[in-house]
């Protein structure tokens, strides 16, 4: 499924290359379905690394860590959009040394038209 310009645009504008998108928060984006089941994985924590570290926001808890998350990295979906855009991907990444400057780059691409 191919997405209108404007969503994949407001979609990429909302990665970072730091965040997990839950399923519910994909499919509120308008992110689809078939794209879900594609890039959707579950991630484990890491206590040794800070920024592997996975919080969720709670309104009766707060902030916590939890163990795993099933949902979607923005990093893949911004890759994602990429290639409905047309963009080389592989040529991007292979160029960038963290999931925040794939997703600037990405960016940038896109801008650059």
């Amino acid at each position: 499924m191919k997405l209108s310009p404007d969503v994949a645009l407001a979609l990429l504008d909302e990665c970072t290359g730091d965040d997990l998108w839950s399923v519910e928060h994909c499919l509120q984006r308008r992110v689809p379905q078939s794209w879900i089941d594609e890039l959707a994985d579950a991630f484990e924590t890491s206590y040794r690394v800070s920024s592997q570290t996975i919080y969720v926001t709670d309104p009766d808890t707060g902030r916590r860590i939890v163990n795993q998350y099933y949902g979607v990295r923005d990093v893949d979906l911004a890759k994602r959009i990429a290639v409905d855009l047309g963009l080389d991907v592989e040529s991007i990444a292979a160029s960038c040394m963290s999931r925040q400057a794939i997703v600037r780059m990405i960016k940038e691409a896109i801008m650059d038209g």
